[in-house]
């Protein structure tokens, strides 16, 4: 039933993803390959940079929009010389590193590369912000997300690879956050929440509303998010899933349920913010360079986090009253009750506690997609969090971390080889693999059934 629930989100999501897909604020490509970016001062967006590609019969100069971005496409793979004129930078803006003014790049494995300018005082010499001058931003149509978290400033295969490898170590501790929600839900309740990437994007959403709408300080947006998540969850089991545990109502039902009210939340997602993507005004911070391997100081920050908040849960889970009442409702609720649980105060507890996961999870998914929020970002991501808490074990919260951990790294280093647009796909073909061959994944264990 779960595989075949699996399956069936998965063709949505692709067909979703296709239909709704919305451009950015960039000039239209109708080339199969593009090289882009966001030339940014600190978090000040640099308009009229002029950006020139060459190579394989490609000869374009391009000035980058109010908002900073700008994309050069490419009729085919190749090696093509990316160059900025930084006649045309703004007084007192300079490049980090002279040899970056003009670069040999390649296109092969990816149909869109993010190119980096770092400004700031050169490596070693003090001062600067550091102003991240060339963010990997998303093609028009593509997903999000595709390679912002680290990127390698070398050609170089085993650079591609370091990079790739710390990307998916962030993007799957950011997936584990998410995905604990997700088997804690399952293991008091026995329910597949197909609506838990809403509460990602709720948290997202949120978090953009405080900071770009609002303005407020990030750290103030951060907790007002948090408690808002907090409340929505609690809401989720108050205001749906307690009714429907009195009434009895079969999983099967409930998963139809979880079905439904992803999509009413997506679209009413749709509604507040559209259905384009949205920039954040937020500060990624400077551009580190560790290596061959180029980031930003906010994903440095966010994996940083998501380990902090992940040890947080194991300790709450092993070492407080509250965590082990959940792990025993989650292990046999009838003989919790039966010893004096309060079965239902824990279920609120978890779904309050999935809720704060969840929602922190999609702040730190904003940066990781370049500081940007989209209003199906949570359901693009919802395979690859079932594809982690089933190859972790169903059930298990140390199972889900370890399983997201896996499945964020394979994705990343999937994009070697495949396009970008179809590294999800293999979450998927991991998930096939280990519901035919180990069921109860890599953490569970076996139950006989019958």
């Amino acid at each position: 039933m779960i595989a075949v629930a699996l399956a069936v989100m998965g063709m949505v999501a692709g067909g979703a993803t296709a239909v709704a897909a919305a451009p950015l604020s960039l000039t239209e490509q109708p080339a199969p390959y593009n090289f882009n970016g966001i030339i940014r001062d600190g978090q000040t967006p640099l308009e009229g940079v002029e950006i020139t590609v060459t190579g394989n019969g490609v000869d374009e100069t391009v000035a980058t929009g109010a908002d900073g971005r700008w994309v050069v496409g490419v009729p085919a793979q190749g090696t093509y010389t990316v160059a900025i004129d930084t006649s045309t930078l703004p007084e007192g803006v300079t490049l980090r590193d002279p040899s970056f003014e003009s670069r040999e790049l390649e296109i092969s494995t990816s149909t869109s590369v993010g190119v980096l300018f770092p400004f700031g005082a050169p490596a070693g010499g003090g001062g600067g912000d550091g102003g991240t001058g060339g963010e990997a931003t998303p093609a028009p149509g593509a997903e999000p997300g595709a390679g912002t978290g680290a990127g390698a400033t070398s050609n170089d295969f085993g650079s591609q690879v370091l990079a790739r490898l710390i990307s998916g170590l962030g993007f799957g501790l950011l997936l584990a956050l998410a995905a604990i929600g997700i088997t804690l839900i399952f293991g008091t309740t026995g329910v597949n929440n197909f609506a838990h990437g809403e509460l990602l994007t709720f948290g997202g959403i949120i978090f953009y509303f405080t900071t770009t709408v609002a303005n407020w300080p990030v750290w103030i947006a951060i907790i007002a998010t948090l408690v808002a998540s907090a409340a929505f969850g609690w809401f989720h089991d108050w205001g749906i899933f307690k009714p429907l545990r009195r009434r009895r109502v079969g999983l099967v039902q409930v998963l139809i349920v979880t079905i439904g009210l992803s999509i009413a939340l997506r679209y009413f997602f749709q509604f507040l913010i559209g259905g384009g993507i949205e920039g954040l005004s937020v500060d990624r911070g400077a551009v580190v360079q560790v290596g061959p391997v180029a980031m930003t100081t906010s994903n440095i920050v966010s994996t940083a986090i998501a380990i902090v908040v992940l040890a947080a849960v194991g300790w709450f889970l092993t070492s407080t009253r509250i965590g082990k009442a959940t792990r025993a409702v989650s292990d046999n609720a009838s003989l919790a009750a039966a010893s004096g649980i309060d079965v239902d105060r824990v279920i609120r507890i978890v779904w309050v506690l999935a809720g704060i996961l969840t929602g922190g999870a999609g702040i730190l998914y904003t940066y990781f997609i370049g500081a940007n929020i989209k209003w199906d970002m949570g359901f693009t991501i919802l395979l690859l969090l079932f594809a982690g808490v089933t190859l972790g074990g169903l059930g298990s919260a140390f199972g889900a971390l370890v399983g997201a951990v896996i499945i964020g790294i394979v994705t990343e280093l999937s994009t070697l080889f495949l396009a970008p647009d179809l590294r999800y796909a293999v979450a998927l073909l991991v998930l096939i693999l280990v519901l035919l061959f180990r069921p109860q994944g890599i953490l569970g264990r076996r139950e006989r059934i019958g």
